[in-house]
């Protein structure tokens, strides 16, 4: 049974399963994956004289541990800048140290290190690997230019802009081209809690995942995975 808030569709010949809270979950491995966490961004900020409120960590963490509860997960991979700089882990309250040592002791964890982590400190358990290979897909942080085979990454935050009832709204979302072999490749949206977003249509986005003959934006809906076209290539 599909958890709520989660919806499925093929990726890569795998079933996969997006959910809401900007999570994706792989049934046939048990993992779920979340990309940019970014934890401990306010704390950053606050160091540079910018005051936001200090609670992302610990509402990225709780949020996490809902979508392993609600998903029945065993393993979590993280796909790169889980900390907003290298010194993050050291900032972190000892609330949200206890909730990802807890996590990270009760699930298989692999994390992958990004641009903003790439010095990911061991204390917290789990693996460290710089990119993963799994069932046929590569997981790694930033898309790899012209790569030709599955992959699954984040760093880009997309997000879609899209009209309701004549409202602006954004919404984080993700992102899948798919090549002219067939090969699919997707960037997840960022589930941390003061990540922000770049428009998904953006040609940064869109270079990424070339070569591709179609780009669309996925997100969740009422149970079903709505598809938004972003870019085709000419006939």
């Amino acid at each position: 049974m599909v958890p709520a808030m989660f919806a499925s569709f093929e990726f890569a010949g795998h079933e996969m399963r997006l959910g809401q809270a900007r999570a994706l979950y792989w049934p046939a491995e048990r993992a779920l994956l979340v990309a940019d966490l970014h934890l401990e961004k306010a704390s950053w900020f606050a160091a540079r004289g910018q005051m936001l409120p200090p609670y992302d960590s610990r509402d990225t963490l709780e949020r996490l541990a809902d979508a392993v509860k609600a998903t029945g997960a065993r393993r979590v991979i993280t796909l790169g800048d889980n900390f907003h700089d290298d010194a993050g882990a050291l900032r972190l309250d000892a609330h949200s140290t206890g909730m990802l040592e807890a996590l990270t002791r009760a699930l298989d964890w692999v994390w992958i290190t990004g641009n903003h982590d790439e010095a990911l400190p061991k204390g917290f358990g789990g693996a460290i690997l710089p990119e993963l290979e799994v069932g046929g897909v590569t997981l790694r942080h930033e898309a790899k230019p012209g790569e030709t085979a599955p992959e699954l990454s984040g760093h880009y935050h997309p997000k879609l802009r899209i009209n309701v009832r004549n409202r602006h709204i954004a919404r984080p979302c993700a992102v899948m081209g798919r090549s002219n072999s067939g090969a699919e490749r997707m960037i997840l949206p960022a589930f941390g809690s003061l990540t922000g977003g770049m428009d998904a249509g953006h040609p940064e986005i869109l270079g990424a995942l070339q070569p591709a003959r179609k780009i669309e934006a996925l997100m969740p809906a009422s149970g079903r995975i709505a598809r938004f076209p972003l870019w085709q290539a000419a006939a």
